[in-house]
C-alpha cells in the first residue's frame, strides 16, 4: 500500500445487506477513531459503537518527516483493540483510511506494510481531495446544502481541506498544511502565546491560505465545519452559556465569538487550559492551534459563520462503504438517467446536451477504425457532452474548468473512478486551450489516457459547435476520411449554415490531434471540398458572437 493511494479497494468488497455490521478506522496525525455501524435498508446506518485514542502520530514528522517510535508503537496498540471490538460485532466489512500523518511521512509504507502483515489490515492512505470528499459527503448529508453556495472545512492535526460546492456539487477542493497539530509546534502554540506570537501565526497562515486557495471561486453564504476542533470549540462555549446538555452538532458561532475564545485560551498557561470546562484536556494543546486556523478561514472566505458539524469522514467513509457495496450492476439505462439528473440540476439546456451527445456519438463512430479510436470511448464522450457545460452553475467564466470539478466530484453511478476521469477531462477541453502537459491534472494522466483525452476534446469540440444555434437542425452526418483530409457531410432540418460555420472554427484542435485536414459541407448545400477556414463573420443572421472561439495554441501530445 503506497502513500499516495486514494481510491478504495472495490474488486473483493462483500456485498452489504440491511442490519449486517461495518467498521471504519481513521488514522489521523493526532488520534485514532474506530466506529461500528449496523447497515440501514435506507441507505444510511446506525452508530453501534465509537472508540478512539489520541497517538499523535504527525507529533515528529515536521522536525524528522517520519512517524515517532513511541506514536507508531501507541498506534498499533489502539488498531489491534480496534480489530479486536469490531471482530466482537461480527463485523462483515472493516475498512481503515490514514490521511496526513501517515500520507507524509518518510515511513509511511513501512507502517502500512507493518499493519498488513502483523494485523492483517489493509490501509488505505488516501489523498487530500478523498479526504474533502468523505468530509463533504458526510456534512451533505446532515444539511441541506443544495439551495446556496457553501463551503466546508476539514480541520486535522496534520491538514485542513477546504471545500467549495454549489448546488450541492463540489467544485473545488484546496488542500493545506494548516493542521491544529502542525501548526501548534510549528508557531509555538502549545502554551501560553503573546500578542506578537500570534500574529506571526496569524500572518503565516494566511500567507499558506493565499497561496493554495489564490482567488476564490465564489463567497460562500456558509462555511461548515468539521473535526476535533470544531467540536471542542463548540462545546466550550457552550458550557460558557450554561448549555451543558445542548448538543454541539449544529451549533452556529461568528467570527468575534471564535477570535475572542481564541485570545482568551491563549492566555492561559497549557496546565490551566486543561481545567476548562468542555474542552478535553488532550486537545488543550492544540486548541489555540486549531481556533486560529478557524479564524484565518473564516476571514479569507469572507464568512462570519460556520456551522459545527460532529461528524466528519469517519461518516463519509461509513457511507461511501455502503454505496460501494457490489450488490448488483448498474445499468446503462439507469447511469443515464443520473448523467440527465445531473446536469438537469446544474441547469443545462438538455436538448442541446443531448444533441450534442447525439453528434459526438456518431463522430466517433464513424471514426474509430479509420483514425484508431477506440470505440468504446463512444459512453464517455456521450457523457462529456451532457455534461461539458455544467459549469455554468458556478459561472460563465472559464466554466469549462468548472465542469471538470464538478464531474470528478459527482458520484455519478455505474462509472469506474478512472472513466469519471476520462469524462471530466473531455469536458474541460470541450473550448479553452488544447490539452497541456503543464496542466495540472492531465500531467497525471498515463499516456493512453492523455492521447484519448485529446481525442475525445477534439470530437466534442465539433459535436457541441454542430449545435450553435441551439435548434437541433443537424440530422444526421456521413465522415469519410480519405488519404490526409476528413470530409462530413452534414444532413440538416433547415439553415444549418452558423451550425456548420461554427464547426469549421473549432477544427483546429482535431487537425493537430489526428493529423489530417477536415472539412464539413451540407449535403443540400455547398460542395464537401470547401475548405475548413472559417469566414470572418457568421453568415447572415447568425451567431451573436456570446460565445467566443477560443484558439489552441500549441499542439497536444503526439499520437501514439
Amino acid at each position: 500500500m503506497t502513500p499516495d493511494q486514494s481510491e478504495p479497494p472495490t474488486g473483493d468488497q462483500p456485498t452489504l445487506w440491511p442490519r449486517e455490521r461495518i467498521a471504519a478506522i481513521d488514522i489521523g496525525s493526532n488520534s485514532v477513531r474506530l466506529v461500528v455501524a449496523q447497515v440501514e435498508a435506507s441507505g444510511g446506518y446506525r452508530v453501534l459503537d465509537e472508540e478512539r485514542e489520541n497517538t499523535r502520530l504527525a507529533g515528529e514528522i515536521d522536525k524528522t518527516g517520519r512517524l515517532g517510535d513511541a506514536a507508531v508503537e501507541a498506534t498499533f496498540v489502539a488498531l489491534r483493540n480496534f480489530l479486536s471490538i469490531a471482530n466482537g460485532y461480527d463485523a462483515r466489512q472493516v475498512r481503515a483510511i490514514a490521511t496526513s500523518a501517515v500520507r507524509d511521512a518518510n515511513n509511511g509504507p513501512e507502517f502500512c506494510e507493518r499493519a498488513a502483515k502483523e494485523l492483517g489490515l489493509l490501509i488505505d492512505v488516501i489523498s487530500p481531495r478523498e479526504e474533502a470528499r468523505l468530509a463533504y459527503l458526510s456534512v451533505a448529508r446532515a444539511f441541506d446544502v443544495t439551495d446556496r453556495p457553501v463551503a466546508v472545512a476539514d480541520i486535522g492535526g496534520g491538514s485542513t481541506e477546504i471545500v467549495f460546492a454549489k448546488s450541492g456539487l463540489i467544485d473545488e477542493v484546496f488542500a493545506t498544511r494548516l493542521g491544529a497539530v502542525r501548526i501548534a509546534e510549528k508557531c509555538q502554540l502549545v502554551g501560553a502565546a503573546t500578542t506578537e506570537r500570534l500574529a506571526d501565526a496569524e500572518a503565516y497562515v494566511d500567507r499558506q491560505l493565499k497561496k493554495v486557495v489564490g482567488k476564490l471561486p465564489f463567497v460562500p453564504a456558509m462555511l461548515y465545519g468539521t473535526g476535533g476542533t470544531f467540536t471542542a470549540m463548540a462545546s466550550v462555549l457552550l458550557q460558557r452559556r450554561g448549555e451543558r446538555e445542548a448538543p454541539a452538532r449544529g451549533y452556529q458561532v461568528d467570527r468575534a465569538q471564535v477570535r475572542h475564545l481564541m485570545l482568551d485560551l491563549a492566555k492561559m498557561t497549557l496546565e490551566k487550559r486543561r481545567k476548562v470546562a468542555g474542552l478535553n484536556p488532550r486537545r488543550a494543546d492544540i486548541i489555540v492551534a486549531g481556533l486560529l486556523v478557524i479564524d484565518r478561514i473564516l476571514r479569507r472566505l469572507q464568512v462570519n459563520t460556520v456551522q459545527v458539524h460532529t461528524r466528519g469522514v469517519r461518516d463519509g467513509l461509513l457511507l461511501t462503504m455502503i454505496r460501494q457495496s457490489p450488490g448488483r450492476v448498474v445499468s446503462q439505462a439507469e447511469r443515464w438517467t443520473a448523467i440527465e439528473r445531473f446536469a438537469s440540476n446544474c441547469g443545462v439546456d438538455l436538448n442541446h446536451a443531448r444533441q450534442a451527445a447525439r453528434i459526438a456519438g456518431l463522430l466517433l463512430d464513424q471514426l474509430a477504425e479509420p483514425l484508431g479510436i477506440d470505440p468504446h470511448d463512444r459512453q464517455l464522450i456521450e457523457a462529456a457532452a451532457m455534461l461539458a457545460n455544467v459549469g455554468y452553475l458556478i459561472n460563465f467564466d472559464k466554466h469549462h474548468k468548472h465542469s471538470f470539478h464538478l464531474i470528478l466530484n459527482s458520484e455519478l453511478i455505474g462509472f469506474e473512478r478512472r472513466d469519471l476521469l476520462l469524462v471530466a477531462h473531455a469536458a474541460r477541453y470541450h473550448r479553452g486551450s488544447a490539452p497541456k502537459q503543464k496542466h495540472r491534472g492531465y500531467a497525471d494522466l498515463e499516456p493512453e489516457d492523455q492521447q484519448r483525452v485529446a481525442e475525445m476534446a477534439a470530437i466534442l469540440r465539433l459535436a457541441l459547435a454542430l449545435d450553435r444555434t441551439h435548434q437541433q437542425q443537424v440530422q444526421d452526418l456521413r465522415c469519410q476520411v480519405i488519404d490526409d483530409r476528413v470530409e462530413v457531410a452534414v444532413k440538416a432540418t433547415g439553415d444549418a449554415e452558423v451550425d456548420l460555420w461554427a464547426a469549421r472554427r473549432k477544427v483546429e484542435l482535431f487537425e493537430q490531434v489526428f493529423g489530417k485536414q477536415l472539412f464539413f459541407a451540407s449535403t443540400g448545400g455547398q460542395p464537401i471540398d470547401q475548405p475548413s477556414k472559417a469566414p470572418e463573420a457568421p453568415p447572415k443572421g447568425g451567431a451573436d458572437g456570446t460565445d467566443a472561439v477560443d484558439a489552441c495554441p500549441g499542439p497536444p501530445r503526439p499520437r501514439v
